[in-house]
């Protein structure tokens, strides 16, 4: 990356720069994104309307800023994006250990070095994406991490101790001139916190009593969890007071939204179909020089969204813990799982284009576990499991009765109640269990009904396959079928 030319404080005056604080820096930048409709937080979905303009509000207004909501809200990442926000370069002095600006030094230090060398002091070009650090906050953080120490040896050298070159400066005065981030800000313990105050509002720092006068220019910006989530500290009340804004942020608010979140964020495409060279070393043996692609795996708008509803069902559920939330992550890796579990189907089946079935819903219960905490009462070994298999039961159950009746099944039902048995499985090809369904007078015309209304081809094996099952368990749910599970993983619907 090519900065500008400049190298000296003299070349500098020549271009006409102008200091401008980081805030202020931020505040101007952002103007004009706004007045060009560019979009300064790509990606990031669902806050169009609620987070995003509290943010833009809080920049206008030189806010430092604490984001606060449940897990998986995408707070950090909002976090680390703010650095697009600043200019590309900004020059400082070179060979100071604080970031200072070229033409308006806030350090003794520097004010010494451009009294000295005047015109002739040389310039560094920083570019943002080191103007912005980050700190994770843990019970073990220290005033010295975050705000400097008494260098013993630079004051045996005879300078003073209001001095700050007789200092180890922290992270958030190396971080002038830029954006410092705190996550986790709970977890900060108070009396680190408070040491926080004097660089909020005064803009100055003391080190083991001794004030050292920094003006510092520093955005400071926080996340933390709400107050009530368990096992975790809280904010004291004089420092959220010197925070200027407090941005609330949240889940999804429509299954449309929490769909495109997953589907932007989840690693759902696997492959074009084409072979791909193996390493260098396995290229030498002819017969090893490329490797089959995995099947294509398609997901249907019908199977993602029982993913996303169980999801909020678990986000509503009294049996789950809704002080530590559920993450969006669990919809990543539900979704990720599911179309795993079709991606070995077709390796095994030999299938080149495969679409998740309702039988692979029992696979998520892997990437669910450690994502949703139950209340204490009701926790033990397996009960985790439980829920999250009752969730998927719960959202195929309303998916289905939102576009079906389970009374229009009743011929279908009867011939179950002949002693008939259908066993699907998450192994079997489309074509293995469509040739099953045929024994089931009036389930694949069924299945092929329901395909069209949900925009799926109702010629195709994989969507029929899928459909039909769905059915299946529908029925199943709403207790009008039995289920049967084996060893093997194939699963036996009866009456």
């Amino acid at each position: 990356m090519s900065h500008p030319q400049p190298a000296t404080v003299g070349q500098l005056k020549a271009t006409g720069y102008r200091y401008r604080s980081t805030k202020q820096e931020l505040r101007e930048n952002l103007i004009k994104k706004l007045r060009s409709k560019e979009d300064f937080f790509p990606g990031i979905l669902g806050y169009r309307s609620t987070v995003i303009p509290q943010i833009i509000h809080a920049i206008l207004s030189r806010h430092d800023m604490l984001f606060l909501g449940l897990r998986g809200q995408a707070k950090t990442r909002i976090l680390r994006m703010l650095p697009g926000l600043l200019d590309e370069w900004v020059p400082i002095l070179a060979g100071l250990d604080i970031p200072d600006d070229a033409l308006c030094p806030m350090t003794s230090m520097g004010k010494r070095l451009l009294a000295e060398k005047s015109d002739d002091t040389p310039v560094r070009w920083l570019h943002r994406s080191e103007r912005y650090h980050e700190k994770l906050a843990t019970p073990d953080v220290t005033i010295a991490d975050l705000i400097g120490e008494i260098d013993i040896v630079k004051h045996a050298e005879g300078r003073y101790l209001s001095d700050e070159s007789t200092m180890h400066m922290g992270l958030i005065p190396r971080t002038n001139r830029g954006i410092f981030a705190i996550n986790e800000l709970p977890d900060l313990s108070p009396r680190i916190q408070v040491g926080l105050f004097n660089v909020l509002e005064e803009r100055d720092v003391q080190i083991r009593g001794y004030p050292v006068r920094l003006n510092l220019d520093v955005c400071l910006v926080f996340s933390a969890n709400p107050e009530d989530y368990t096992n975790r500290g809280r904010i004291v009340t004089p420092l959220k007071d010197r925070i200027g804004s407090v941005i609330r942020t949240h889940y999804p608010a429509t299954l449309d939204e929490a769909m495109a979140i997953t589907r932007a964020n989840a690693y759902i495409h696997r492959g074009s179909g084409a072979s791909v060279p193996m390493s260098h070393a396995s290229a030498q043996d002819p017969s090893t020089t490329t490797t089959p692609e995995p099947p294509t795996v398609e997901v249907p708008p019908l199977m993602h969204r029982i993913v996303e509803h169980a999801v909020a069902l678990a986000r509503k559920s009294p049996h789950i813990n809704q002080a530590s939330g559920v993450s969006v992550r669990a919809s990543i890796a539900c979704l990720e799982n599911l179309v795993s579990s079709a991606e070995r189907r077709g390796i095994l089946t030999g299938e080149e284009r495969v679409f998740p079935r309702p039988s692979d819903l029992p696979h998520l219960i892997a990437s669910t576990r450690g994502k949703v905490e139950l209340m204490l009462a009701e926790d033990g070994q397996g009960t985790e499991d439980k829920m999250v298999a009752s969730l998927m039961g719960q959202a195929v159950k309303d998916i289905f009765d939102a576009i079906t009746d389970a009374e229009d099944f009743e011929p279908l039902i009867e011939q179950f109640q002949e002693g008939l048995k259908l066993a699907v499985g998450d192994d079997v090809s489309a074509a293995d269990e469509l040739a099953s369904m045929k024994h089931i007078k009036g389930l694949l015309p069924r299945a092929a009904a329901l395909a069209s209304e949900l925009d799926m081809d109702p010629k195709c094996e994989q969507s029929l396959a899928c459909v039909g099952e769905f059915i299946l368990e529908a029925l199943y749910v709403h207790n009008r079928l039995s289920k049967t599970a084996s060893s093997t993983g194939s699963t036996a619907y009866s009456r």
